[in-house]
This record gives structure tokens, sequence and C-alpha cells, in this order.
């Protein structure tokens, strides 16, 4: 069986992670690695990782997470969040860092730019959010499978109050909107889930070759 399959099988929602074991500094930095490497349309990576591993914190948004335990117990709480106000200004500083890394003149990039601001200016608010919020659940799938791969587990949780979490962890005055967390760590001896079957349907279900 290829690695990737086989990671894949091997991973579940964790619903009870051994809080005594840690994601080393270094398995750690490379799922942030992972993070910052995931694709985004343009390239514009409208987003922003925040990692919570303080445990006070991790405790007090379980409250506002339906009580899920595993907002506590993981060894970090990934959240994945948004940039509220995604601008022009935004697309002038990667064209900045696009010219500073490729040594390409804003000459040659004028045309990525009006098209990247041609696309964004013809949306909405509300559209642009959405926009914004399909990128970042590309990066969630991303870390899913990376940690997967390491052998580190994962449980997508989008049951919590957003604006609560905004507050406690300061992204209001960030300009940042919490989207979607995710904890990671080791599952638990005792987490009866990571016996069950995984439930897919069959390949000529969802697949459709034209």
């Amino acid at each position: 069986m290829e690695k990737i399959i086989e990671d894949l099988n091997w991973r579940y929602a964790v619903k009870a992670f051994d809080g005594g074991k840690k994601v080393s500094s270094e398995d750690l930095d490379s799922v942030i690695e992972a993070f910052r490497l995931t694709a985004s349309s343009f390239g514009l990576q409208p987003w922003k990782l925040v990692v919570v591993q303080d445990q006070a914190v991790k405790d007090s948004l379980v409250e506002h997470s339906w009580g899920q335990g595993q907002i506590a117990n993981c060894s970090d709480l990934l959240v994945l969040a948004r940039k509220n106000d995604f601008s022009d200004e935004n697309i002038d500083e990667y064209i900045a860092s696009t010219m500073e890394t490729t040594w390409a003149s804003q000459e040659d990039l004028q045309w990525y730019e009006d098209m990247m601001k041609g696309f964004l200016g013809r949306m909405d608010e509300d559209k642009k959010q959405v926009w914004v919020n399909k990128q970042i659940y590309i990066a969630l799938g991303n870390l899913m499978t990376v940690c997967a791969n390491m052998r580190i587990d994962s449980c997508p949780v989008e049951g919590f109050i957003g604006p609560k979490y905004d507050e406690i962890l300061g992204l209001t005055e960030k300009g940042l909107g919490s989207v979607v967390v995710l904890p990671i760590g080791y599952r638990a001896e005792d987490d009866k889930y990571a016996s069950n079957k995984k439930v897919r349907f069959a390949t000529d279900e969802v697949v459709v070759k034209i």
C-alpha cells in the first residue's frame, strides 16, 4: 500500500488526546512550515495560523467549543484565522514579496497585480469572506494530511463560537477572525474511536470519470 494511503487510513478525528504526550518543538516546526507552504489561490495566503499552547487558555476555550475536551487535552491547538479586511494592500504586499524572492520587476508583475485586484474587486465583502474561508480549508486539509504522515493525531473542529475565540485570543484587534480549529497531539489509549472501521463510500459512488 502506498505510504500516503496508509497514512490516511491511520488518521481519524481523535475524540480524546493523551494530555501527557506533547508534540516536539521540531515536529511542531514542521507542521507550521507545512502550513506556510500550503497552496492558495494566486498564492495570496489570506490567513494566519495561531498556535495555542498555554494550558489555561486552552481550558478557557472549552466552554466556547460545545464542551469538546480535545480543545483542552491536545498538545497544541491550531486556530486557522482569516484576514478580515483582505484588500489591495495585501496584494501589494504579496507583489513586493514576489519581487524580493524572484527578482522580478514591478513591470514584469503588473499584469498579475491587475488581474488579482480585478478579481477581488468584483466581489462584495460577503463573497470575499467566502473566498478567503475556502483558502483556509485548503490549509486545513493539508495540515491534517501532513500530521497523519508524521503520525501526529488531529481533529478538525468547526463547533466553536468564533467571536469568543477572537476575544480570548486577541484576534479582533489584529484584524483576524477564527475560521476553523485543529487540535493536534497523540490519541489516548482509551479512545474507543481509534479502533472504529473507517466508513467511506465505494470509489464508484464518489468518483465520476468522463
